[in-house]
């Protein structure tokens, strides 16, 4: 038996799996997202352990099996942003979310000056605001008494995993969203001095393979969580990058799409390829890259309008479960109509190089609310489609996998194939990340041979969407004129700071 524990923005899981890849059991937590200043996005780490390790107590409880049959641990979490602590091992301060924005200014300085460009030839991406090398920075200028505290820098798997093993590390794909020479996976040290940022260079944890040993679970974290003292613990990966292996997606050809807090689209290759458009973090393996294009607005939006528009029903389907998604599959059973409104859906941040807002556009008197809900689905889906544009003009891809966001749903798969025009795969399992991290500690404690027999064994295909013809020309249409709003509202959209994932032309 393997139990991933996947740490999100608004929860963490803790899923049981069988060597088949079939869930067992799920244990879970909220976590309370704080938000202290403008551009805050903030964890307690205390607060966000005790919550993991109610969750894998939840999960034990649930599955009824000893926790002595737990033969390995795998962690995901969020990539990017921050989690420091001092040089007792203690947190120094809050732990950082992906979603934080503070630091865009300093993203805004470093491009003006060129070290953005400089930090891309070296790590083949930039610097975003949500960047451990920008929230480095910024502390570095505002809180000064903390950056000298410093004793380690990690991720946010890589707190959770310290708390079960004691073990102080992070493993590539973690690494090298900041830190790394995109050709060897080892930490670069000419990145942080173009950065000013040289003396944190002794405080980057070791890098370890992700299916490799990062030590067993201690007395301490046993007595918390209900497992066994000694239980293996592997180093895990990225979340974005994890998901490739729970979609079952390990060679270049497929898309990986995530639809959350992020748009998250990513394609594996053999070659490294630096593209302002995306950037290049660890793959799966050595000699293999991660290629990403992503933005936070995704089904984040869509789950706002639901809260929003849809609030009662929210509320009794327990933040939108199946009846609310059978409701919502109702409304997208009808063909889009030819005056149907447009959204544009940036909420929290775009791929925009701009400080975006979301928007609708054409709403007329007799729209309700179903037809500004299909809307901002659309929105969604067509901003995914934007990455997807993104990654396919430089990566031949032939399908894509989809995860997250209600895509399970097949009127809205349908709508991704649609939209996408590529086959849509969804797979079997749901919790795709924790699936992942469970195989990838799999096969570190031997239960599979590689990556490949762990996803022959336990990644399977629910259904499988193809592109209607007649559809997927009118969304076009509509997607060419979704582009062209885009353009011609650019210059009002409002000053509100918001994260940017795409430097501008």
């Amino acid at each position: 038996m393997l139990l991933g524990l996947d740490c999100g923005s608004t929860s963490v899981k803790a899923v049981l799996f069988d060597e088949a890849g079939r869930t067992i059991a799920t244990g879970g937590r909220r976590t309370e997202a704080l938000h202290p200043g403008p551009g805050f996005v903030e964890k307690d780490m205390e607060g966000l352990w005790r919550a993991g390790a109610a969750a894998i107590r939840d999960a034990l409880a649930k599955s009824g099996t000893a926790p002595e049959r737990v033969d390995a641990i795998g962690v995901t979490a969020h990539g990017d942003g921050l989690y420091l602590v001092d040089r007792a091992g203690r947190p120094l301060g809050c732990g950082i979310q992906s979603v934080d924005s503070r630091a865009l200014a300093i993203t805004g300085e470093w491009a003006a000056s060129g070290q953005l460009a400089a930090v891309e030839r070296l790590s083949a991406q930039r610097p975003y605001p949500y960047s451990a090398t920008t929230l480095l920075a910024w502390i570095k200028r505002h809180q000064p008494e903390r950056y000298d505290h410093i004793g380690h820098v990690m991720f946010c798997k890589d707190w959770l995993r310290t708390c079960l093993t004691g073990v102080v590390a992070t493993d590539p794909t973690d690494a090298s969203t900041a830190f790394t020479d995109p050709q060897t996976q080892a930490y670069d040290p000419a990145i942080l001095s173009i950065l000013d940022l040289a003396a944190v260079r002794p405080a980057l944890p070791p890098i370890l393979p992700s299916s490799g040993s990062m030590g067993r679970v201690t007395a301490e974290a046993a007595a918390l969580t209900g497992l066994v003292a000694g239980t293996p613990v592997t180093g895990g990966m990225h979340d974005v990058t994890v998901s490739c292996v729970g979609l079952g997606n390990l060679d270049p050809g497929a898309l990986s799409i995530t639809a959350g807090t992020f748009s998250i689209n990513e394609t594996l290759s053999d070659r490294l390829v630096v593209d302002a458009r995306c950037a290049a973090r660890a793959g799966l393996k050595p000699g293999q890259w991660n290629n990403m294009s992503i933005s936070p607005a995704s089904s984040n939006t869509v789950d706002w309008f639901l809260q929003t528009a849809f609030r009662a029903e929210w509320e009794a389907d327990a933040g939108g479960g199946p009846a609310l998604w059978a409701q919502i599959e109702a409304d997208l059973a009808a063909p889009t109509a030819a005056d149907a409104p447009l959204f544009h859906p940036f909420l929290y941040g775009s791929p925009y190089n701009a400080p975006a807002s979301a928007s609708f556009f054409g709403l007329r008197s007799w729209h309700g609310r179903a037809d500004m809900l299909r809307a901002v689905i659309e929105g969604a889906v067509f901003n995914h489609r934007f990455h997807v544009d993104v990654l396919r003009s430089i990566f031949p891809v032939d399908r894509a996998s989809i995860t997250g966001g209600g895509s399970s749903a097949p009127r809205t798969a349908q709508l991704f194939a649609d939209a996408l025009g590529l086959p849509v795969e969804i797979p079997e399992a749901t919790e795709i990340g924790a699936l992942g991290a469970a195989l990838v500690a799999g096969v570190g404690a031997g239960l599979y041979a590689s990556l490949d027999d762990a996803v022959a064994r336990a990644c399977r295909i629910a259904a499988r969407y193809v592109p209607d013809p007649d559809r997927q020309a009118a969304l076009s249409r509509r997607y060419d004129r979704y582009l062209g709003l885009v353009e011609a509202v650019r210059p009002f959209w409002s000053a509100t700071e918001t994260t940017s994932m795409r430097p501008a032309k």
